[in-house]
């Protein structure tokens, strides 16, 4: 078996999968269900200096292709959590990170008030301005106020996404989290006309297996803009195989929230035996071996590829001609229940190669 254990900012975790802030960590119980079923740990969900008014409905599965929400922080107050819900919500001491938000004001309100309980604490400040002043003051804000490790969690569409990181680094941030749901965006439920968010305009905010493209991007330019402090992987982590290319974009650790929305609490453990499986059927004994793998990958490529490679054929096709449908190029045709690629047809596109259902089409990727 693998060593999944990881070690981010002094916290000390059995394994890299820890719950996102949200509906999934909304009180002690929820989040201590989730460690009891192989989550980490978890970032319980966000506080501020008032409870959250959250529009209903709040929350649509679109069958796993991409989540809706208009969820909001909390909508329990600080001295709610003080007093019911924080000193409960460990399950075997694992570290409890605290999420907040989401200006200086509220922050200088909220860390006074529970950073007994906090382990470390995760700061959204839903900024995606030139300017990232707002975001250094309230990171400024909390470690005025704590001397527990400060996360600063990023929101998409921030211009200079390396820059950022290296200014918050050199601001006194203790890791990065990316990235907050992306939007606003709108779905609509076509037999009534009305949208499927209960917001006033009907726009939600969009997470789940649509946004991990956008997510990993974001997690390759932090982790190429640090140099000592880590950076977590959130939106779109579903599978083992998500976590791999969080790790190999340089991630140091995942936050699941959306899967554990949809699939409930056994979602942590499942995510945590296929990562297992992954390391071990590729002969890998510790998360350190593929961290980064992508950023250094593309440090060894000096230009974009513009050859034409043609897919290569491995054993175990069965002769379905789905790659003979999808050809834009027309540069396929089955013989005796074998693709045969024209190479003066073939563009090296490579969409034959994601089609394929057995996996035995494959191109060489420079």
């Amino acid at each position: 078996m693998a060593d999944l254990r990881v070690i981010l900012a002094g916290l000390k975790y059995a394994n890299p999968v820890i719950v996102g802030a949200g509906p999934t960590s909304k009180d002690a119980d929820i989040c201590r269900e989730a460690v009891e079923n192989g989550a980490a740990g978890v970032v319980a969900k966000t506080v501020s200096s008032e409870p959250a008014k959250v529009p209903k409905p709040c929350m649509q599965d679109f069958k796993g292709k991409y989540f809706l929400n208009t969820e909001l922080w909390s909508e329990h107050s600080v001295e709610y959590w003080v007093e019911k819900e924080y000193k409960k919500c460990k399950f075997k001491d694992e570290p409890l990170i605290i999420g907040m938000g989401y200006v200086a004001a509220d922050i200088e309100k909220v860390v006074p008030l529970v950073d007994k309980f906090a382990d470390a604490y995760e700061i959204s400040a839903h900024y995606v301005g030139r300017d990232i002043t707002p975001m250094l003051e309230t990171l400024t804000a909390a470690k005025k106020h704590t001397k527990k490790p400060v996360f600063m969690k990023i929101s998409p569409g921030i211009p200079d996404i390396s820059e950022t990181a290296r200014i918050l680094e050199e601001h006194g941030a203790d890791g990065l989290v990316a990235m907050n749901s992306y939007g606003p965006c709108l779905s609509i439920d076509i037999e009534t006309g009305m949208p499927y968010m209960g917001s006033n305009t009907g726009y939600g905010w969009l997470s789940g297996p649509a946004i991990k493209p956008i997510m990993l991007r974001h997690v390759f330019e932090l982790a190429k803009g640090v140099k000592n402090i880590p950076v977590f992987a959130v939106g779109g982590i579903s599978t083992g195989k998500d976590v791999v290319e969080a790790f190999m974009a340089g991630a140091s650790a995942v936050q699941v929230c959306t899967q554990g929305i949809i699939e409930g609490p056994k979602a942590y453990g499942r995510i945590v035996k296929e990562l297992n499986e992954w390391m071990d059927s590729h002969g890998y004994e510790n998360l350190d071996q593929i961290k980064g793998l992508t950023i250094k990958k593309t440090k060894e490529r000096v230009k974009a590829n513009y050859e034409t490679n043609i897919p290569e054929l491995k054993d175990g096709c069965i002769g379905c001609g789905i790659c003979v449908k999808v050809c834009p190029y027309h540069a396929i045709k089955l013989e005796d229940k074998k693709p045969i690629f024209n190479k003066e047809l073939c563009f090296g596109c490579g969409v034959c190669t994601s089609q394929c259902p057995k996996n035995v089409l494959d191109i060489i990727r420079y």
